[in-house]
């Protein structure tokens, strides 16, 4: 195991660009889905506009923020791991924002196989206000690498 985290070290700055790049992509489908899903609303279901906002909603969940939310799991922790950083506190708040926008993944996923069936219940304001929660843990988030408060 030494060996290895030994080799990874090699590459620490390769693993965090492709961290970074990963939590991009996630959070511009984590910014971009509930507001998709507040255009869904105004439109009748099973209209071709709805249709459409199906598609986009699939694919941006399927194509783009699946295989970041993955990297950024797999990426995360394995950075923590080679750079002693998951002993930090900063770190350990940081992972439960993250558990955060996680849920938010997960909750969009659930919503997005609603509007799949237009099967929705939420109105528009519902995902206005879910539009604005990745955004502010992702702020939390970005003070906490930066500043490593603690």
């Amino acid at each position: 195991m030494a060996d290895l985290r030994t080799y990874l070290s090699n590459y620490i700055d390769w693993i965090k660009a492709f961290h970074v790049i990963a939590v991009i992509a996630w959070m511009s489908g984590l910014l971009y889905l509930p507001r998709l899903f507040v255009y869904h609303t105004e439109t009748v279901p099973g209209s071709a506009e709805s249709e459409r906002f199906k598609v986009m909603e699939r694919k941006l969940l399927r194509v783009i923020m699946n295989p970041a939310f993955v990297a950024v799991w797999i990426l995360g922790p394995l950075l923590a791991w080679l750079t002693g950083a998951y002993e930090d506190h900063w770190l350990q708040v940081k992972f439960v924002l993250v558990l955060g926008l996680t849920l938010c993944h997960h909750l969009f996923g659930v919503w997005r196989k609603q509007f799949e069936r237009d099967a929705n219940t939420h109105p528009a304001r519902f995902y206005r206000i879910w539009n604005e929660i990745p955004a502010v843990l992702m702020a939390f988030i970005v003070i906490l690498v930066i500043v490593q408060p603690f």
